[in-house]
């Protein structure tokens, strides 16, 4: 008896053991899906046919759900307007909406479907999500109803939210998120009144929720990493690229390493709109990621995540971003500096006339300095030294530092910041670094061809962007991108701006 009873505790003790050593890190997915899209309509589809749409993405979504259970998943995100598109005005998605409750109610739609309204979508994701033992994170819409007696109730009688939803292994919703900053063409949704910091635990760390354009804003982004402490972000995202910075792959991957914690990235895939590039995302660069431009394919992808990225070995040193600027004076006159537009911001630039040097480029407060050498360049391509400090306004308004080398389109200065895919030149080494105001600083390097580059830079803690071994591709751009969250404040109106 004793001995068995012996074993037994040593069983149970290896089983603990085990599980400990197993949440140190854990498998995850993300959904690139090629959506179904509805027809462009005036008027409201009726509710059987929003319905017959949105299985059909699901009918994908769950094929993609299953194939990330059969590869050890314990997690998978899918795409921001995954489920029904997005050529819909106010009234046209209606049909498409379910009302979600706060997870606080403890609900499983899957076993429970009729305890709340009619929700046939939350009912099968839930069911996914049980079926395969999967955490699975969707994006849908929230329907809410409201009356006089809130003064800022839209005339229809309801509010309607771009939402994401997670239901963990056992069917559950565990968290619903209100995206708070919405793209300026979502005028079939409203503003939350408040921005939401959306947080939940599982056996694999703490995750918090935002989506697609809730990136470049404080609220909530920052507030989920630098005050919850959240391990992995998940990120549900519909992302429209836009060379030489934001392209999904190149600006996620940096924001997981500028802040430390591991990203989940999902975006929808349809060409025509520039809409590619998903990733599974360390703060030390991509497990994996998928740029896919020439074809209509959508892709699963599945990577090994540390569960706890800040303290793992390869957690990243504090930065001081500007420590290494500061500290060096001009490298350059600014003789031959000249202007050009990057996304309808008025960059100052200055070229890399010769194959090796050491460059300074300055507007208003933030100076570049840039050391590199050049190992064969064509003759027919032209380099610059970059910089941009200001207000960024066009779909939005968010306060930029902007550091960046990149291919001009061709030698023509005029074409400097015009998107570029692809290079020829080389590099020996380069190290980037710039006086910057703000500590949420993001960096990139872009090859040839829209390829990232993990493994091969690195960022000093004294604020240096350098290449830890001579790169493998040709260069497009090396960037450090400056978010000045700080300064936000000072604008004039803070909130998002209101649509009719």
């Amino acid at each position: 008896m004793l001995a068995s009873q012996t074993l037994l505790h040593t069983a149970v003790f290896a089983l603990t053991v085990l599980q400990a050593l197993a949440s140190d890190t854990f498998i995850a997915a993300v959904y690139e899906h090629a959506v179904i899209l509805p027809d462009a309509t005036d008027e409201p589809v009726s509710p059987e046919d929003a319905l017959a749409l949105m299985n059909k993405n699901m009918d994908v979504l769950e094929e993609a759900i299953k194939e990330a259970a059969q590869q050890g998943a314990h997690i998978i995100v899918t795409p921001e307007d995954g489920i029904y598109g997005w050529r819909f005005m106010r009234e046209t998605i209606y049909p498409y909406l379910e009302d979600i409750p706060d997870p606080a109610v403890n609900w499983i739609p899957c076993t429970d479907p009729t305890r709340f309204a009619r929700a046939p979508v939350q009912e099968r994701l839930s069911c996914m999500a049980r079926n395969n033992s999967i955490y699975v994170v969707a994006n849908i819409g929230d329907k809410k109803p409201c009356n006089s007696s809130d003064p800022g109730c839209p005339s229809d009688g309801h509010y309607q939210y771009n939402t994401n939803v997670v239901f963990d292994s056992e069917g559950k919703l565990v968290a619903r998120y209100h995206k708070y900053n919405l793209f300026m063409s979502e005028i079939q949704f409203n503003y939350p009144k408040e921005p939401e910091a959306i947080t939940f635990e599982t056996p694999f760390g703490k995750f918090g929720i935002f989506t697609c354009f809730d990136i470049l804003f404080r609220e909530p982004a920052v507030v989920l990493v630098s005050k919850l402490q959240v391990d992995t972000v998940l990120f549900p995202t519909a992302w429209m690229n836009v060379l030489p910075f934001l392209t999904a792959v190149e600006f996620h991957s940096a924001w997981a390493m500028g802040m430390g914690v591991n990203f989940l990235a999902a975006d929808t895939h349809h060409t025509s709109m520039s809409m590619t590039g998903s990733g599974i995302y360390a703060p030390d660069g991509a497990r994996t990621y998928y740029y896919n431009m020439k074809t209509e394919d959508g892709r699963l992808l599945v990577a090994e995540l540390d569960s706890h990225p800040r303290r793992s070995p390869a957690s990243l040193p504090a930065v001081n971003w500007s420590s290494y600027a500061l500290s060096v004076g001009r490298f350059s006159p600014n003789d031959h500096d000249f202007e050009g537009l990057i996304f309808h911001d008025l960059f100052t630039f200055t070229e890399l006339t010769k194959p090796e040097g050491n460059l300074t480029v300055c507007q208003k407060d933030l100076c570049c300095h840039l050391s590199y050498k050049v190992a064969g360049k064509q003759e027919d391509e032209v380099y610059v030294l970059g910089a941009f400090d200001g207000l960024h306004v066009v779909e939005g308004q968010y306060y930029l530092q902007i550091c960046t080398m990149l291919k001009c389109k061709s030698t023509d200065p005029s074409t400097c910041g015009k998107p570029v895919e692809t290079a020829q030149t080389k590099f020996e080494r380069f190290s980037l670094s710039g006086t910057f105001g703000t500590n949420y600083v993001f960096p990139e390097v872009l090859y040839s061809g829209v390829q990232l580059a993990p493994g091969e830079f690195e960022v000093l803690n004294d604020g240096r962007l350098i290449s830890k071994t001579r790169p493998t591709k040709p260069v497009v751009t090396v960037t450090l991108f400056g978010r000045w969250y700080e300064k936000d404040h000072m604008k004039q109106d803070p909130q998002p701006p209101a649509f009719p």
